[in-house]
């Protein structure tokens, strides 16, 4: 028997790697919501809620629903009316179309692409851009440079990456001190129960050098990690969605994917003691780790976003001895290479 949904908490607030923005330690992705599966008025509802309840920071991307996510997400809060100063919107800037040069990360479509965001976002600057995965095409100097340079014309406050290797990061803070640019502020990085090895060995280092933040999303491995799963894959569930049938390949059918459901139902009892469902343990797990500023929800109602935030209150209760138990169970704890 599932514990009932924790009510939710006050969202907390942290800095953005080491810089001045604050913002919220849940951030709600536009990955689901604000894409081809719920209807505008969800979204709607969704982000009112998610803003009511003290969640500043949305994120996006030009590729999520060939731009239809921006669009949605653009006219909420054009409906909306509230202040452009009370929110923080990020988007990503990768794949833009299928013209050779609508995609990458060369000095063109970096301006470009950012430019056709706040189009459909129809607002005048973002937050923060992110290199939605590195370009092994473009030169990091011209990287650097070309979101140094939307981030000085105004069109964006702060630049990350998304998906980069620690090396590749280290590169552009090296390539920004060297020729007197902006470096990146923090890395977006896949992160949950089963995906740990980057955020908890190879981004600490990296955040007490040089100041680089993580912002995290997939805290539930795309909807797996839930005691509602019990062998059945969820209508919620992303591997659910037309076009994502590698997913379901890979976390649900696969010899990993069982294994991974089969530690899942060993966490019920912890979640249980705890008064808390799964998912809401592990998106409070998910906030324990060093140098994580936000981590990012995908939720496809308000209902589900409102038990989400529930995680709140179970992070107080993760003891050091909790999580040693749940390090015990999953028996996947990444350990630091000297």
């Amino acid at each position: 028997m599932e514990s009932p949904p924790l009510p939710a908490a006050s969202v907390s607030f942290r800095n953005l790697g080491k810089s001045g923005l604050r913002v919220s330690c849940l951030g709600l992705g536009t990955w689901v919501t604000f894409g081809s599966q719920i209807s505008d008025e969800t979204a709607e509802d969704v982000l009112t809620v998610a803003y009511e309840h003290g969640i500043n920071l949305f994120d996006t991307a030009e590729v999520y629903a060939a731009g239809k996510a921006e669009r949605t997400l653009g006219n909420i809060l054009k409906n909306k009316g509230w202040r452009r100063s009370s929110y923080v919107i990020a988007t990503k800037i990768f794949w833009g179309g299928q013209a050779e040069t609508e995609r990458g990360l060369s000095r063109k479509h970096i301006i470009e692409g950012l430019r056709g965001s706040l189009e459909r976002l129809q607002l005048g600057y973002v937050d923060i851009v992110f290199a939605n995965r590195s370009d092994p095409n473009s030169p990091m100097e011209e990287i650097v440079r070309a979101m140094t340079y939307v981030i000085n014309q105004g069109l964006a406050l702060y630049w990350g990456t998304s998906r980069w290797g620690a090396a590749e990061i280290m590169e552009a803070y090296s390539m920004a001190r060297q020729f007197n640019l902006i470096p990146p502020v923090c890395e977006q990085a896949e992160h949950h129960l089963f995906q740990r090895e980057k955020v908890e060995t190879q981004l600490p280092e990296l955040y007490h050098k040089i100041g680089v933040g993580s912002v995290t999303w997939s805290p539930l491995a795309c909807g797996l990690i839930t005691s509602k799963y019990d062998g059945q894959v969820p209508d919620t569930c992303k591997v659910t969605v037309k076009g994502y049938q590698w997913l379901k390949d890979r976390k649900v059918q696969s010899e990993d994917g069982k294994k991974q459901q089969a530690k899942v139902m060993d966490l019920l009892p912890i979640a249980h003691q705890l008064g808390c469902t799964v998912a809401q343990l592990a998106i409070a797990w998910c906030l324990r780790s060093e140098g994580v500023s936000s981590v990012l929800l995908g939720v496809s109602s308000a209902e589900q976003l409102m038990e989400h935030l529930g995680a709140l209150q179970v992070l107080s209760q993760l003891t050091p001895q909790t999580v040693m138990e749940i390090d015990g169970l999953l028996s996947n704890k990444p350990h630091p290479k000297k």
